[in-house]
């Protein structure tokens, strides 16, 4: 083995010596590679190799956490970000006229309707609740903490069922 390979020093670190480079400006220089990963390293990967085998079940955990930041960035740059959002939050109302038109369904697919119609309505107004006073003001953080809740369970009761 080499002695510009060779390990020196601590244990589980290996330094590598390289020489002078040609040229008048030029620095000798170490590197430092460590050999196990840190602890938090590890936490940090086993966390990461977590959610991604759980990234389908845990969808609307995902889009909950990027509401939040998105609506305090939309109410920071203007409030009436907030007025953008009222015609989508009365979108599921129409859908759900217009899909019991179309194609009546017997109760439980009108439950299911209804119950999307309602959570959807209730996502997107606290959206624009939410960029236009704040995610924070009044009940909003615990409106969004029960549609989180509600949307999360409903998504894997309909993909267990599936």
């Amino acid at each position: 083995m080499s002695s510009r390979t060779r390990a020196r020093g601590a244990a589980g670190v290996h330094t590598v010596r390289i020489p002078h480079q040609r040229g008048r400006r030029s620095q000798p220089f170490l590197i430092v590679v460590p050999d196990r990963p840190s602890l938090i390293r590890e936490a940090f990967a086993f966390l990461g190799r977590g959610l991604w085998h759980y990234r389908r079940p845990l969808a609307p955990t995902a889009l909950a956490l990027l509401a939040w930041p998105v609506t305090a960035i939309l109410h920071a740059i203007a409030w009436w970000y907030g007025l953008i959002f009222l015609p989508v939050a009365i979108a599921p109302a129409v859908w759900l006229g217009f899909v019991q038109f179309r194609r009546p369904a017997r109760s439980v697919a009108t439950a299911w309707r209804i119950g999307l119609t309602v959570l959807a309505t209730l996502a997107f107004g606290w959206a624009a609740l939410a960029s236009g006073f704040g995610p924070l003001a009044g009940p909003l953080p615990l409106i969004w903490l029960f549609t989180w809740i509600a949307a999360q369970t409903a998504w894997l009761i309909v993909r267990r069922s599936h």
